[in-house]
């Protein structure tokens, strides 16, 4: 089993930064792990994954060149640095893990989420 416990949410305006935390902990070893993303109405969203073990990442095309996914093994702690947001970035965003397989958009091949942290982007 894997908790994964997000952080970092918040209210900031257009053009502003923010940085979420995701620190997972359990005894399944991990594979994959992602930032997801939920507004209102909406259908979750892939925006960025890693490769628990290599330096892969991945982006949705709507953040590439804004956002950076990275981690610290040390403390099984993935971060998400977001820069330049914008309203539509506006979202519950959630933490996800993979236990096997290579990376994937797809949130039903997540076998572990978190409980998600608000982020709220003014214009």
């Amino acid at each position: 089993q894997v908790q994964l416990v997000e952080s970092g949410g918040g209210l900031v305006q257009a053009g502003g930064s923010l940085r979420l935390s995701c620190a997972a902990s359990g005894r399944t070893r991990i594979y994959t792990m992602a930032w997801f993303r939920q507004a209102p109405g909406k259908e979750r969203e892939f925006v960025a994954g890693s490769m628990w073990l290599d330096t892969t990442t991945y982006y949705a095309d709507s953040v590439k060149g804004r956002f950076t996914i990275s981690r610290d093994n040390a403390v099984n702690t993935l971060y998400l640095q977001m820069t330049t947001l914008e309203p539509d970035d506006s979202a519950v965003y959630y933490c996800a893990a993979r236990k096997l397989g290579s990376m994937s958009p797809l949130n039903s091949n997540y076998d572990y989420w978190g409980q998600g942290t608000q982020v709220t982007v003014s214009s």
